[in-house]
């Protein structure tokens, strides 16, 4: 079954993303491991484990202190609403951030890795996420954290080479910028967060260039974000 292929595949993301953090785990000498994360690859959007928060899941019931930072994920808040969710109900420690200060964390040494899931990557390593993807990525570079993206193979696009130019870029309504929903006294409501007469671009995704990626978590383990490691992992897709 396709549920059950999927569960195992994000398993498996799970334990070859345990020995990454495994080896960080070395170095901090019993401290908490930071992970960033942003938007929400969990198991609301997979089956049983998710993909980006496998890794998270697997260190922590192996008993790794282990602390997430969770950006919230504007304008949508995936981060805040869906994946915090999940982590509480699961008792991982974690933090909810505003999108803007992953940076300041990463500049701070408070941020160990970044792990994020993707919604297509090329077959060379190019990787379309959640917007806000790719300035994490490029702090992530500059502050010499390792920023890896964990996915199943189903989303590798096998015939895409240039992501920048090939994956198109959804543009969602401006109403998810210019309002924002939450809870108050027990009901949803959305207020209004700018002027009624200021437009608004919304861009559902960016991508991430291959060289900002550390690597690549799939079910078949760990490769670099080019097309001769991916290929490697993957032979019956030989060109």
């Amino acid at each position: 079954m396709i549920a059950d292929e999927d569960a195992e595949h994000c398993r498996t993301i799970g334990q070859h993303g345990l020995a990454l953090i495994r080896q960080i785990a070395e170095t901090k000498r019993n401290k908490a491991i930071n992970v960033l994360t942003h938007c929400n690859a969990g198991w609301l959007a997979f089956v049983d484990y998710g993909s980006a928060t496998a890794p998270i899941y697997a260190a922590h019931d192996n008993g790794l202190p282990l602390h997430v930072w969770v950006t919230e994920t504007r304008p949508r808040n995936q981060g805040s609403k869906l994946t915090a969710w999940e982590l509480g109900q699961h008792g991982v420690p974690h933090t909810v951030i505003a999108d803007s200060a992953a940076g300041h964390l990463m500049q701070r040494s408070e941020v160990d890795l970044v792990i994020v899931g993707t919604d297509r990557t090329t077959y060379t390593g190019d990787v379309a996420n959640k917007i806000g993807t790719y300035l994490k990525a490029l702090a992530a570079k500059a502050n010499d954290v390792p920023f890896y993206v964990a996915l199943p193979s189903s989303s590798i696009d096998w015939k895409m080479r240039d992501g920048l130019k090939e994956i198109p870029i959804e543009q969602r309504g401006a109403e998810e910028v210019k309002n924002a929903d939450g809870w108050c006294d027990g009901r949803q409501i959305a207020v209004r967060i700018a002027p009624d007469e200021s437009p608004a671009a919304n861009y559902g995704f960016d991508v991430t260039p291959r060289e900002l990626v550390t690597g690549l978590i799939t079910e078949r383990g760990v490769c670099e974000a080019n097309e001769e490691s991916i290929r490697s992992l993957f032979p019956e897709r030989a060109p």
